[in-house]
């Protein structure tokens, strides 16, 4: 008798997380015609108006593109910090037995992607663009395996969503250090002092968020200014969130409930609005050999299921990690080619990886591509797989 898993905590966070990808994937379309339209001048010259303010030393007077990336991307990763800490202290990833397949798949989802990558783009000005491919987006990879309903067990969404959050975490620690430069260590002093603050407020048992997030605010603005990326400010206070194990919703759980949806129907579409933004032209096709195109589509569509597939197999087999409930070998390739779906954090990383504008639009477009085929490979896998169940349990 196949055990019954619960997925009472997943089911918010499905439905939410699901209906959010599907709106990005309008965003996108909404992006890429605005940036073919006669439309396209005015679009980019919105993008890098100014908005803000500089008072002495205080500098906050960024253009609308910055406060997108670098402010609202720091409250997507605020509510990446919270759904991490929460897995670890009661959900998927509370316990070695929980969280060591998943674990190994997302370390195997991103080491081949990034070593194909430099194999392929070992030697040249794009060679720091590495980390492009080790991204798996949470949103459109649960979006493309929800709209497969009942076809697929209940166990790999499970799966997919404690594998998407260790991903997430990897490339929050691979930005902090490998995408962070010229560190401005007084900057930083200052920045640190504001998360010692959090620490301790946590430890002397502060429930009220705001006395968190006005630290936090802080925190971000001087990381901000240090040169490391201030998204790393959201991680850091949501790990000083307080939360409990029982019932009672915790201060965790009630900033996690009140930021879920304005990240998924708000911060999200905007940041994909603003950054698809790829103009076509006939060159990028020329292009799309190039060392810089092969190692993105190579790295999504190749390393990331060969990774998550290759190290979740040998976790099984040494008997590390145990396969999701009803699910199969075949199940774990379609769920890897999801995972090759690296929109909105590859978009991210590559902003960070590159200065030449040149190189972002051949990043994004190879991005785009991989992640189309990656989406489109895993949905036709997994539905045929659910297709032959059915007929199974129609025979039988």
């Amino acid at each position: 008798m196949a055990k019954i898993i619960n997925i009472k905590p997943f089911k918010d966070f499905f439905k939410s997380q699901s209906t959010g990808g599907i709106l990005l994937i309008f965003c996108v379309i909404i992006s890429l015609a605005l940036a073919n339209s006669p439309l396209s001048e005015n679009f980019n010259r919105f993008l890098n108006t100014k908005l803000g303010f500089t008072a002495g030393s205080f500098d906050l007077d960024y253009t609308f593109l910055s406060w997108i990336n670098d402010g609202l991307m720091a409250v997507f990763f605020l509510l990446v910090g919270l759904e991490i800490k929460r897995e670890l202290i009661e959900g998927e990833l509370s316990s070695i037995k929980k969280a060591s397949l998943p674990i190994i798949a997302a370390l195997g989802g991103m080491l081949f992607p990034a070593l194909i990558y430099h194999l392929i783009d070992h030697n040249s000005a794009t060679s720091d663009g590495w980390g492009i491919p080790m991204a798996t987006d949470i949103a459109f990879a649960i979006a493309i395996l929800s709209l497969l309903g009942n076809k697929v067990p209940n166990s790999l969404k499970i799966f997919l969503a404690a594998l998407a959050i260790v991903d997430d975490l990897g490339a929050i620690i691979v930005i902090a250090i490998f995408y962070s430069k010229d560190i401005h260590l007084d900057s930083l002093a200052y920045a640190g002092g504001f998360f010692l603050i959090q620490i301790a407020l946590n430890y002397f048992g502060v429930k009220k968020l705001f006395f968190y997030l006005i630290p936090g605010f802080f925190m971000w603005y001087f990381i901000h200014h240090s040169g490391i990326h201030s998204t790393i400010a959201g991680v850091l206070t949501a790990f000083t969130i307080p939360t409990n194990t029982i019932d009672k919703a915790s201060p965790l759980e009630r900033l996690e409930h009140v930021l879920t949806r304005p990240v998924n129907f708000m911060i999200m579409p905007i940041f994909a609005i603003a950054n698809t933004n790829i103009r076509f032209e006939f060159t990028m096709m020329e292009n799309i050999t190039s060392s810089l195109s092969l190692a993105i589509i190579a790295g999504l569509l190749i390393g990331k299921p060969l990774g998550i597939f290759s190290f979740s197999w040998l976790a099984v087999k040494l008997k590390a990690g145990s396969l999701p409930d009803q699910a199969n070998w075949s199940h774990i390739a379609g769920l890897g080619l999801l995972g090759g779906i690296g929109f909105t954090m590859s978009i991210f990383i590559a902003l960070l990886s590159f200065s030449d504008p040149e190189f972002h639009i051949q990043a994004k477009f190879s991005i785009l591509l991989a992640s189309i085929a990656s989406g489109m490979l895993g949905f036709i896998i997994l539905k045929f797989l659910g297709k032959n169940k059915k007929r199974m349990l129609i025979k039988s």
